[in-house]
């Protein structure tokens, strides 16, 4: 978007209208323009929304009230405005240091973000349900229905996609609301407490798959996935540590397919192919490891 159009946007919000301002744009956003407008009187930041929602499975509306209900349980940015018409929200410019992956190596930083996912499970329920397998399945029939390019032998591992599934069940507890896209860039360390930011693939879930998508995402080390499981959790429990293992490849089979669908529909210049192939190569490690049938064991204990 030139900056002609982007002050023209700027302009019909009413909080930014006839104000001075100054506009920097923020790093990241693959589905979003992100950009910090500093007023007078307000510290903002506009995302700005792009891509296909309906391919992507994108809710706008949902984005915008489990925003409200994350900045309510104490753990998300302020919401100043939503403008569906303009393909806006606007919230409340968080101070503090986005994480990165090496982050997590401090023990500190871990259990701030535990505490974050913890605050933020315990919030408003929020609106709608986020099942990967569900979103897997409909992401995969997009992939054939548009003719994407899918990667080599991603079906070969539908067999044990459908093992993780009724392993998952057997003592599947009740949803909480989740972010569900808790890459590094998406906590803000203040130095007391972390922040949760980025709502637009949130819904209710087990909690497990937050901390292991959290640990794939990040790229976490096995210690460090137990660390953050054993901070979140508060104490060591064996099941629920290969329940959030699981989860990690759960997210890695299913949010590879979005990068697939974005390699055939996205024009970003960015590679999602690669993206995508990263995700699933983790996948198939795991689905091919003798790590796997001892996953699926520890998950339906009873400890």
């Amino acid at each position: 978007m030139p900056d002609g159009e982007l002050d023209a946007l700027l302009d019909r919000i009413p909080v930014l209208q006839g104000v001075r301002r100054e506009v920097t744009d923020l790093d990241g956003g693959l589905t979003n323009r992100n950009v910090r407008v500093t007023t007078p009187d307000h510290d903002l930041v506009v995302r700005i929304f792009r891509g296909d929602a309906e391919q992507l499975g994108i809710d706008r509306d949902a984005e915008h009230h489990n925003s409200l209900a994350a900045a309510e349980a104490g753990v998300g940015a302020p919401v100043v405005d939503y403008r569906p018409d303009l393909g806006v929200l606007v919230i409340g410019y968080l101070l503090g240091q986005t994480l990165e992956n090496a982050s997590f190596r401090d023990a500190a930083v871990v259990a701030r973000a535990a505490d974050a996912c913890r605050r933020l499970h315990a919030g408003p329920r929020f609106r709608g349900d986020f099942d990967m397998f569900r979103r897997q399945a409909a992401y995969r029939r997009t992939v054939e229905e548009q003719g994407y390019r899918l990667f080599t032998g991603y079906d070969d591992h539908a067999d044990a996609w459908r093992r993780v599934r009724a392993a998952l069940a057997v003592q599947a507890g009740p949803t909480v609301p989740c972010n569900n896209d808790l890459l590094a860039g998406n906590f803000v360390d203040d130095g007391e407490r972390i922040w949760l930011i980025d709502y637009e693939y949130s819904g209710n879930n087990d909690p497990c798959f937050e901390l292991g998508n959290t640990a794939t995402e990040c790229d976490l080390e096995p210690e460090q996935v137990e660390a953050l499981t054993v901070a979140y959790v508060g104490r060591p429990v064996r099941h629920l540590l290969a329940r959030v293992r699981l989860q990690s490849l759960v997210s890695e089979y299913g949010w590879s397919l979005w990068g697939a669908i974005q390699a055939g529909a996205s024009g970003l210049d960015f590679d999602f192919h690669a993206w995508g192939q990263e995700r699933f190569d983790k996948a198939a490690r795991t689905f091919t490891s003798p790590i796997f049938d001892h996953l699926l064991e520890e998950v339906v204990r009873d400890d």
